[in-house]
This record gives structure tokens, sequence and C-alpha cells, in this order.
């Protein structure tokens, strides 16, 4: 029998939130974690403005916190950067890194993605480190050359111990934020092919949890989560309603059970 695999749910908030509704929203999320956070593990992932809020809010509560992106410094005139050992004084533990929109908006490269994912480990964070195909890459059948290759340059760059520390997203790009949503089956393929290029490098890594990104939605939340080999999911709008995040944590919650 298969290990069983910790299921995750990460809400990025991107770059939404005000002091007052942030204090809502975690609230109500914290409330309605207790009774799921026994079965799968959930965080989220706030602006680093509000890190402080959430340590305030979340301490002592069974809800993780971190950042939606890190530098690749530790420290030094790099205007605008942000070290993962700030991120760590502030209680954070989880770190996205290479999100489709940090790779298109400013040019991240994989190297870059790969880097910020090793100093993430380095400052005791667990990064959650998204790949993904363009629309023009799915439909020119690419998709695996192009995930795998994203995969490779960081598994390349850790240490089987360091690699067994990380959280793989797949996030198709041409699904983030436009309601439109692979198809379970298109998922699972995905999945499926990344769990195997982990165990290439070393069989305990086919335990690294893959989580799905691409708007995951209350309605979709259960179909996707039951596949094999998706572990859960990095949550976008979706996590700045707490009713829909939640319900998509009791979804999760309810396809760990079934396994």
């Amino acid at each position: 029998m298969a290990e069983q695999r910790v299921k995750w749910v990460v809400g990025n908030w991107k770059m939404h939130g005000r002091l007052a509704e942030n204090a809502s929203l975690l609230q109500s999320v914290a409330e309605g974690t207790g009774p799921l956070a026994d079965v799968i593990r959930i965080g989220v992932c706030v602006p680093t403005p509000y890190l402080a809020q959430a340590q305030a809010l979340l301490s002592g509560q069974p809800l993780a916190w971190g950042v939606q992106d890190v530098s690749t410094y530790t420290h030094g005139a790099y205007t605008g950067e942000v070290a993962a050992e700030m991120a760590c004084e502030f209680g954070a533990t989880l770190a996205i890194v290479g999100h489709s929109e940090r790779r298109a908006y400013h040019a991240e490269s994989s190297g870059l993605v790969a880097a910020k994912a090793r100093r993430a480990l380095e400052a005791g964070l667990t990064p959650i480190v998204c790949i993904g195909e363009t629309l023009d890459e799915r439909e020119a059948g690419t998709t695996e050359a192009v995930v795998g290759a994203q995969l490779d340059s960081v598994l390349n760059l850790l240490s089987v111990e360091e690699a067994a520390r990380i959280i793989i997203a797949y996030e198709p790009v041409w699904a983030i934020g436009t309601g439109r949503s692979a198809t379970a089956e298109q998922a699972q393929e995905v999945h499926a092919f990344l769990r195997a290029r982990l165990a290439q490098k070393d069989a305990s890594l086919a335990r690294v949890a893959l989580l799905y990104g691409g708007s995951v939605k209350p309605e979709n939340a259960q179909v996707l989560f039951g596949q094999a080999d998706i572990d859960g999911g990095l949550i976008g709008g979706a996590s700045l309603k707490s009713q829909d995040f939640l319900a998509i944590c009791a979804a999760a919650k309810e396809a760990s059970l079934a396994r």
C-alpha cells in the first residue's frame, strides 16, 4: 500500500486585502479550520505588509501563513526585496515561488525560481514551487516538456533531502483567474507525470505534495482532489471568501479520508 501523502490547501491572496477585511477573513477561516486541520494542512499566503497581522491573529491557530515571494538574497542593497529570513521573523512557514504571474510580469526564469526555493529552504520556509504551461504550449503538445523542464531546474539545484521538503503546485497558466479550470482528467495526467519525474530523482520524492492551482472552486474541488495524484490546491480568488475557502478545505478532507 502506498504511503499516505499529506493534503494541503493554501490560499494565495495575491495583491488583495486591507486591515479590516483581513481581520474578518482570517478570523473566520481560523475558526472554520479547527475540524479540518486534524486531517489536512491549511495555509494562507498574504501580502508581505500583512505578515504581522497574520501572526497576531493566527498564532496558536491550526492555520499556517506565509509570503507570496522571497528574494534570493539574505540582505543587502536590493530595494523592494524581502528576505526569507524576514518572513520567518513574523512566524511565516510557507513561501510561494515561481508563480506564473511572477514568471510573466517579472521575467523570472526557472533558474531564479530554483534559487528562491533553495533560499526559502535555508531560512526554514516550505517553498511552494509553481510550474505550468501556457495555452499555446498546451495546444502545441509541449505541456510535459515545459513543466518537466521547470521542475528539473529545481530538482537539479536541490539535494534529495531538500527536495523532500518542497511542495509543487501545478498551475496551468491558461486556467488562472480565467474561470476556466483544467478538467480533473487533464490535471491528473500532468500530476502523474510530475510524480513520476520526482521519483526519477529519488523514489522517496514520490511523496512530495502536488497541488493543483487554477480556478479551483467549491463546485470542482471534490472531483479535482479525488484524483490519485492531486494532493490539494493552491487557491486564488476563492481564498478571499471564507465560505468558499472552507468548502474547498472540506473537499480536501473528504478526499483525504477516502484514500
